[in-house]
């Protein structure tokens, strides 16, 4: 059903990933980039299974999906950065430049967690289960180009000082 005032966009069209995504992903698979997508793959599904495992358990507990989120978000993080610096990126630059970037990368994931739960739950009556499930793979596109061409970029080494 579309939105009310706007009938170009539905519900449904809110948990599609949007084209340039699925278009800069295929540019990607190929040589090392498709390697990265796959150790990426490993370390967010054992992220992932865990972290919808606890969201599962403890909204069944009657705890609110949004606060579970909050709780549980950090702790994915930490697994996501520890997992992808060495194993995903190869990545040797430093812990603290990358941990900022990595930082704001997943404020910004989160942020499109909570929009989607916001509207798609509150707003449409979508079932959080399924709009949290659509979130992870969402977020976890969003995240692979994020970390790719942001947080572990290889970054050119600066130019030698003129004296």
């Amino acid at each position: 059903e579309p939105l009310p005032g706007n009938t170009a966009l539905t519900p449904v069209s809110l948990l599609a990933i949007p084209r340039f995504m699925i278009s800069s992903l295929r540019r990607l698979l190929a040589g090392r980039s498709l390697r990265q997508l796959i150790r990426y793959g490993v370390v967010g599904v054992a992220q992932n299974v865990v972290g919808y495992g606890i969201y599962l358990f403890f909204t069944w507990l009657g705890a609110d999906p949004k606060l579970v989120v909050g709780v549980s978000y950090p702790l994915a993080m930490l697994v996501s950065f520890l997992g992808n610096k060495k194993y995903t990126f190869g990545y040797k630059g430093g812990t603290a430049g990358a941990g900022g970037r990595f930082l704001l990368a997943h404020a910004c994931s989160y942020s499109i967690n909570l929009g989607m739960l916001y509207v798609c739950v509150d707003k449409f009556g979508y079932p959080h289960q399924l709009v949290q499930l659509a979130a992870i793979f969402v977020c976890a596109a969003f995240l692979f180009l994020a970390l790719k061409f942001y947080v572990f970029a290889v970054r050119p080494a600066p130019a030698p000082q003129q004296p």
